[in-house]
């Protein structure tokens, strides 16, 4: 029994410190006094800079979300623009600490890459964008099109998938940046473009007459757009993970960026265990224990955020849809903060 006992204890041991040698992002992060965040070159809704630099979209707002929860500041954020071929790479060599540029959960992602994802802070599928034009009324009429795609993304397949399960013929013409493909899609050198759906309502601001072309109703894949930490420091996982979840949460609590002052006040004990006056919740994460006001004050409850980035709110005026609460008729569903 006490042999048992030992080697039970010297598990634990070894764990223990295994896990506290691999913690060392948060640390890193805040010597450095700066997250370093991972996003798009400019996809309006998600993640794009104005002509002065500021950054603003859903994908921003996560990483702005976790600089208040590490600083109580969230502008402490360095925004790095990458391409879907660099994103990886950039997150594997410490470049980034945190991936957050409308990239899709897949299984292979989930397990070839040295990373994890953290939730999904956006329920996607690929779609098709054409114009009016063509009179073109659903995607299973596009046989024989030639379609414009960005490489490195899991649009690719999810096309060649569809055609063929619809004994449909296409010609690919692929282009290593979003904004090469879509110039080419405006140009004419192919009939169709196609992408997540947020990203064709999205692209299709760029055009010269947004309103000459139309996303037409199929949705061909799941494309759950979610963050990307490194593999082998669960402390950092855990924190980017819970600050999404918090914001999720912050909505179904009924907790705003306007209110959250007054909510901290409440005697609800749902309520009390997020604000930090019951418990040590935030302790455990590493962060304070107001950690969850810190996140509303800065970026707002999830709702909020989906609205003034891609929603109602925006130029895109993308409907909730899959992604309202799981109460409302949506998925979007965050585990308890307790």
């Amino acid at each position: 029994m006490k042999r048992v006992s030992l080697v039970l204890t010297l598990a634990l041991a070894t764990g223990l410190s295994a896990q506290g040698a691999s913690a060392q992002t948060l640390k890193t992060i805040k010597d450095r006094g700066m997250l370093s965040c991972g996003v798009s070159q400019g996809l309006p809704g998600f993640s794009s800079p104005d002509d002065k630099g500021n950054w603003t979209g859903l994908d921003v707002d996560i990483c702005r979300a976790i600089a208040a929860a590490v600083f109580n500041d969230g502008t402490k954020v360095k925004f790095v623009p990458l391409s879907a071929k660099d994103r990886f790479t950039a997150l594997q060599s410490g470049e980034i600490d945190v991936l957050s540029r409308n990239t899709t959960w897949t299984l292979s992602r989930d397990t070839s890459l040295g990373a994890n994802f953290t939730g999904v802070t956006y329920y996607d599928g690929q779609g098709f964008l054409v114009k009016k034009s063509l009179k073109v009324n659903s995607a299973l009429e596009l046989n024989s099109a030639s379609v414009c795609v960005q490489t490195g993304t899991t649009t690719e397949q999810n096309l060649a998938d569809y055609f063929k399960g619809n004994n449909m013929k296409y010609e690919v013409i692929a282009f290593a940046s979003a904004d090469e493909t879509v110039k080419a899609y405006e140009s004419g050198r192919c009939d169709v473009f196609t992408s997540d759906v947020s990203q064709l309502y999205a692209e299709r601001l760029k055009l010269a007459n947004p309103a000459d072309h139309v996303v037409l109703p199929e949705v061909i894949s799941k494309e759950p757009l979610g963050p990307m930490v490194r593999h082998g420091d669960d402390q950092w996982f855990d924190i980017v993970k819970w600050t999404l979840f918090a914001m999720v949460d912050a909505e179904e609590l009924g907790v705003t960026q306007k209110n959250v002052d007054e909510m901290a006040k409440s005697d609800k004990p749902e309520l009390k265990r997020a604000f930090g006056t019951d418990g040590n919740l935030g302790e455990q994460l590493g962060l304070t224990k107001d950690w969850f006001s810190r996140i509303v004050k800065s970026v707002g409850n999830y709702g909020e955020a989906f609205d003034r980035n891609v929603g109602a709110g925006s130029k895109l005026g993308i409907a909730r849809g899959l992604n309202n609460l799981w109460n409302k008729g949506g998925i979007q569903y965050a585990p308890p903060i307790r």
